[in-house]
């Protein structure tokens, strides 16, 4: 597919944007994608929004336009089909940034994940079936600079453009293979806000290593007061944390504490580092060692009877995810696992109550879900 394309509709003032959502609420479906700064900010943010219709494809600055309510009916419109690629990480972007919430969506990776394509990145899915090149060094670009580049806006457009073609043409393979009540139903579950996977920055990052066996209490308090201090430096440089000392110089620090500023490049911090932070690093260090110890969070242990459920399951969605050549969460979405595994159902009618929100999976594989939890007369 060679064409030259039109340039896109930079959206920055409220006019442009009344002019777009009046052509997107005229749509029978819209496709979609964000760009978010999360290598380059403390707090990420989404930085650019790419719209597609039938008539123009349209970046949207949300740096220049504070107020993006006249989408949310758009996102919300049950008649308007909202194609995204890879639609969880920007969908948790949108409902973040503007409290935006979705109805009637279609994600081309979802679908070549459920038709078992070993590689499903959009670059990938381009250039297979349309011959679209996509730059793929500007997904770590820094969305939040302006002005962008012309490459970067050509990017981005791109990133939409073909969804359309891309959307139909694995419609039509879901169909032919059966499987497009699977892709719908995973459509329709990925619209339901989670609150649980709502990201929050900062906070109680130290957290992170708790599960790590090879620290001590003592060693995992020192951590956590190294990473109280990144944090707050890494807000007021306004860039990630990542990028003011790594995790692994932390967990070096904290094996062996360093008295003095000298012996900190031993645990990998750099002459600049340990020149701009070195004694907020020993402070930090100091205060670990001698504070109250933390304490690890522990998750509630299952019961035997519920691990050994938890196993089998497992491994029966494995071995049909092999036979059908998807992944195993494509039989049996991760979710379910615990649900199941926790409260078995008695019977295909509880069954179906518990996986409501994918019934052509219950049709599909309840008899042997059952089976596996060793329900009775499941055939």
């Amino acid at each position: 597919m060679s064409e030259t394309l039109p340039s896109p509709v930079w959206v920055n003032t409220s006019q442009l944007l009344k002019q777009m959502v009046d052509d997107l609420a005229a749509q029978s479906r819209v496709a979609v994608d964000t760009e978010s700064n999360s290598l380059h900010a403390f707090r990420e943010q989404v930085c650019l929004l790419q719209f597609s219709s039938c008539n123009a494809d349209y970046l949207v600055d949300p740096l220049a336009l504070r107020d993006l309510s006249l989408l949310a009916p758009i996102f919300a419109n049950p008649k308007i089909e909202k194609i995204f690629h890879a639609a969880e990480y920007d969908l948790i972007c949108l409902r973040r940034d503007f409290g935006f919430s979705f109805a009637n969506l279609f994600d081309t990776m979802q679908a070549a994940r459920v038709l078992g394509y070993p590689a499903v990145g959009l670059d990938r899915l381009l250039g297979d079936k349309f011959g679209v090149k996509m730059d793929k060094r500007h997904q770590k670009a820094n969305w939040a600079a302006r002005p962008l580049s012309q490459e970067q806006i050509h990017y981005a457009r791109l990133d939409t453009h073909y969804l359309f073609n891309l959307r139909d043409a694995l419609e039509r393979e879901l169909r032919e293979k059966e499987r497009l009540e699977f892709a719908l139903e995973d459509f329709s579950r990925a619209c339901l806000a989670d609150e649980q996977r709502q990201r929050i920055n900062g906070g109680a990052s130290w957290e992170r290593f708790a599960g790590r066996k090879d620290l001590s209490l003592r060693e995992l308090t020192v951590v956590s007061f190294l990473c109280k201090w990144r944090d707050k430096e890494a807000e007021k440089l306004n860039r990630p944390p990542y990028k003011v000392v790594m995790d692994d110089v932390f967990v070096a620090l904290a094996k062996n504490p360093p008295e003095q500023k000298v012996d900190l490049s031993a645990a990998g911090l750099s002459e600049k580092q340990i020149k701009l932070w070195g004694d907020q690093v020993l402070g930090a260090i100091r205060r670990g060692a001698e504070a109250p110890l933390v304490e690890r969070k522990q998750a509630e242990p299952k019961n035997d009877a519920v691990l050994r459920r938890l196993e089998k399951l497992k491994a029966w969605r494995k071995n049909a995810g092999l036979e059908m050549k998807v992944e195993s969460d494509i039989i049996l979405p991760k979710p379910y696992l615990g649900l199941l595994s926790d409260n078995p159902p008695k019977s295909l009618d509880e069954l179906r109550d518990l996986m409501k929100d994918t019934p052509s999976r219950v049709e599909k594989y309840g008899p042997q879900i059952l089976k596996v939890l060793g329900v009775k007369h499941a055939n």
